[in-house]
């Protein structure tokens, strides 16, 4: 068994590194805060993410079964919708195009 000595300072070095490792995303964009190129992707990255999950998702559905394309192209449009009209809502607007594509794909 490790002395107590040893066991304490591999934790307290874990808990360091640990700290050091979660602020330091935190110091380095302080700086760009006020950059105009990170308010650009700040505004246009969940979008982007948003329409490769999308496509990716919408792909491999339709692979499986294209009679989904029709409750996929609604499901897809009622997400757009309430993102634009919902004040960009993420969870919003996601969570109501997949209830919208299960309820139409389950009752279809």
């Amino acid at each position: 068994m490790p002395e107590p000595g040893y066991f304490l300072a591999v934790m307290g070095i874990g808990f360091v590194l640990t700290f050091a490792l979660r602020a330091m995303p935190f110091a380095i964009l302080q700086p760009l805060r006020d950059s105009r190129a990170v308010a650009t992707m700040a505004l246009w990255m969940p979008v982007g993410i948003l329409a490769i999950l999308t496509v990716s998702t919408l792909r491999t559905s339709l692979d499986a079964d294209p009679a989904r394309l029709l409750p996929a192209a609604i499901a897809t449009a009622v997400t757009i919708a309430v993102h634009l009209l919902g004040g960009r809502r993420t969870v919003l607007s996601v969570g109501l195009g997949t209830a919208t594509f299960v309820v139409l794909v389950n009752l279809g």
